[in-house]
């Protein structure tokens, strides 16, 4: 079974502690070394905003320093990946009165891009587009629902705004083919989320055969499309435990020797997207995006070597 050397895995710790935010710093802190959550937490906390939601370019691809569901989604993987679920936090607090609020939020879901975004660089697909939207903004607010569904009071006026928006997405993911880019990683929050609590009137057996179904079909197998874009088994299989690991262990363990591979030297991984027809009008822009995202992305695949036993941090 091939694995990361030490010296490889030293190699990329320097180049997160020279070039990452302070925020990539104190996650990598967290996952490798001994650092906190609260270091996470404090961090983290420079980018929400007073309407409890997040935005100061927390997104790299996004520099709408306004509130987003995007980005306040994005908050709140991070807080899920240091495992810290204390709801009476001053920060969940923040993302529950944003979400409460109404803004941003239409009768399809909370919405993928905002006007507003327009007016700061970004990414093409960050861009208002109200017809993306109701595509895109499927995988957002499945997750953004699960988390109100999961941590927020049952009688409130969310929660059954988020309840509506559940049963219609679940109902779509069992129906129809075009679920946007974000959708079955939007799905497995939310099966996973109706499954723990026990929600009624849902056909469990069948959303757990149909996510399987998209998660397979979801991970491109053509290796050499990698390096380009499509979306690989990590995306979905995030440990051994996952319930999804079974049926595609052959493509993770490709991943796996993948990543060794190509990692380049002195460098960490490059990312496989542009701002493509708004990188020369954003140039200095995306070139600092590009630093975040490497960084960003480093750390996930470093998490995922390490969850399938493929870092070797013994000196031999």
């Amino acid at each position: 079974m091939m694995k990361m050397n030490l010296e490889t895995y030293m190699g990329i710790e320097k180049w997160i502690m020279q070039n990452g935010r302070q925020l990539e710093i104190c996650l990598w802190k967290y996952f490798f070394k001994d650092g906190s959550q609260n270091d996470v937490l404090n961090i983290l906390a420079l980018y929400q905003n007073e309407d409890g939601g997040f935005g100061q370019a927390l997104e790299p691809d996004n520099w709408n320093p306004h509130s987003t569901p995007s980005t306040t989604l994005f908050a709140l993987n991070i807080l899920k990946s240091i495992g810290y679920s204390d709801i009476s936090n001053e920060i969940y607090q923040g993302i529950i009165k944003y979400l409460s609020s109404g803004n941003n939020m239409t009768e399809y879901g909370w919405m993928f891009s905002i006007p507003s975004n327009d007016d700061f660089p970004h990414a093409p697909w960050w861009g208002y587009n109200e017809e993306a939207n109701i595509i895109e903004s499927v995988g957002i607010t499945a997750e953004l629902s699960a988390f109100i569904l999961r941590y927020v009071d049952s009688q409130s006026e969310v929660y059954q705004t988020a309840m509506t928006f559940a049963r219609k997405l679940i109902d779509k993911m069992m129906t129809e083919d075009n679920h946007g880019d974000m959708g079955v990683s939007g799905y497995i929050a939310l099966v996973d989320t109706i499954e723990e609590l026990k929600l009624k009137d849902f056909d469990y057996d069948g959303m757990a055969k149909r996510i399987s179904v998209l998660v397979t079909k979801g991970i491109e197998h053509d290796v050499s499309k990698w390096k380009y874009y499509g979306y690989r088994p990590s995306d979905y299989i995030l440990s051994p435990e996952s319930i999804y690991y079974a049926a595609n262990k052959d493509m993770v363990d490709v991943e796996l020797e993948y990543l060794i591979e190509t990692k380049p030297e002195k460098n960490v991984w490059p990312i496989t997207w542009t701002w493509f027809d708004n990188t020369e009008k954003y140039s200095k822009e995306f070139a600092v995006s590009e630093v975040r995202w490497k960084a960003i992305k480093a750390i996930e695949k470093m998490r995922f070597l390490k969850k399938f036993d493929r870092l070797c941090l013994l000196k031999e």
